[in-house]
């Protein structure tokens, strides 16, 4: 963390899913959030603990912990700025009983147009010692929303516009509203072609708004974005853990310019690894290397290219290591539907 500066810090504007609160370092590079203990275990963990090394290149890379200081209110909770009065009883609640931030790398700190999806993974939305009364509430919504009978929920995204530089969104709330049925419409949402009619928020008559990519960028992008997924999917399946309320986060560059750059990139790396990087020579510190290389904010700047995806798991405050108990079945679930709804978007590309 000696090369980044924390002086100042600003709430970050492209939050799609997660509790509110979290802070971004003025070049936007690191996350600064509540240090919550088991998520500040698990980010131990990950960097020792040989039971997560096949994990630990699809996890945001750990920096260490700030420590709050003048942080409290004359009521004793933590002042915390830029946030919604409404939203404001959340996060100092929170805030109050950690005396530590977390210090991660912000996954879309690169891209100039992030369209960004938060996929909450998991059947399970509650632990184990939660008392009856939230189990009973956490089975109800599971029932209610995509995530019991699938292991998915569709958190929130945004999708920049191809004439505009702000982005469309669709809030936290999104994914509780539509049903099992709805879940391939959402994934056409955030991954459109462009001029495609996909029914976004603030869109003309008809559905019609300029936002995507062209099919020939977001064919490779899928199927980067499956490889990923399917990778994690591999790591997850080996480590005895349950994670309940950990997301999968999904990143890919929305500027046509930036994101041609970056499938360029993936031909070259495909191209110079024999078929891509899932050959059987490439190691996970080749992988780490081509991530840190890509994430270089010279690339930004000078125009060089970069991978135009990134996937990634997040939040976990709510994971434990089960030796002897097997994978979590719940988050598998969900990775394998997620896997089937890229495949099917990626179908959707090519035929449509």
């Amino acid at each position: 963390m000696a090369d980044r500066s924390v002086a100042s810090i600003h709430p970050l504007t492209s939050q799609v899913g997660g509790h509110k609160g979290i802070q971004t370092s003025d070049d936007g590079a690191l996350l600064i959030k509540p240090a919550l203990p088991h998520e500040l275990q698990f980010y131990h963990d990950s960097l020792a603990d040989p039971a997560l090394a096949s994990l630990r290149q699809w996890i945001p890379t750990y920096f260490g912990t700030l420590r709050l200081e003048g942080q409290k209110t004359a009521d004793g909770l933590a002042n915390v700025e830029g946030i919604p009065e409404g939203e404001k009883d959340e996060c100092s609640a929170i805030r109050s009983y950690c005396t530590q931030l977390l210090v991660i790398e912000n996954a879309a700190h690169g891209f100039l147009k992030p369209n960004i999806l938060d996929i909450k993974l998991g059947t399970d939305l509650y632990e184990e010692d939660a008392s009856p009364e939230k189990k009973e509430r956490m089975q109800n919504t599971a029932r209610r929303t995509t995530s019991g009978d699938t292991g998915i929920r569709l958190t929130g995204f945004q999708v920049f516009g191809n004439t505009t530089s702000l982005p469309v969104i669709f809030p936290k709330n999104y994914g509780k509203t539509i049903g099992v049925s709805e879940l391939g419409a959402g994934i056409a949402r955030f991954f459109p072609i462009s001029g495609s009619t996909i029914g976004l928020p603030g869109a003309e008559a008809g559905g019609r708004m300029d936002v995507g990519l062209p099919r020939a960028l977001l064919l490779p992008v899928l199927k980067s974005i499956r490889k990923s997924v399917q990778e994690i999917r591999d790591a997850m399946s080996v480590i005895e853990m349950r994670m309940v309320g950990g997301s999968l986060l999904i990143v890919y560059e929305g500027d046509w310019d930036r994101a041609e750059m970056g499938v360029q990139w993936l031909a070259k790396q495909a191209a110079s690894d024999g078929g891509g990087r899932e050959s059987e020579g490439a190691t996970e510190e080749d992988s780490e290397e081509d991530s840190e290389s890509g994430d270089e904010s010279d690339d930004e700047h000078s125009g060089g290219s970069k991978p135009p995806c990134v996937v990634k798991v997040i939040d976990f405050a709510h994971v434990r290591l089960k030796a002897g108990e097997g994978p979590d079945r719940g988050v598998l679930k969900g990775l394998d539907t997620v896997l089937s709804l890229l495949d099917g978007r990626i179908t959707d590309c090519m035929t449509s």
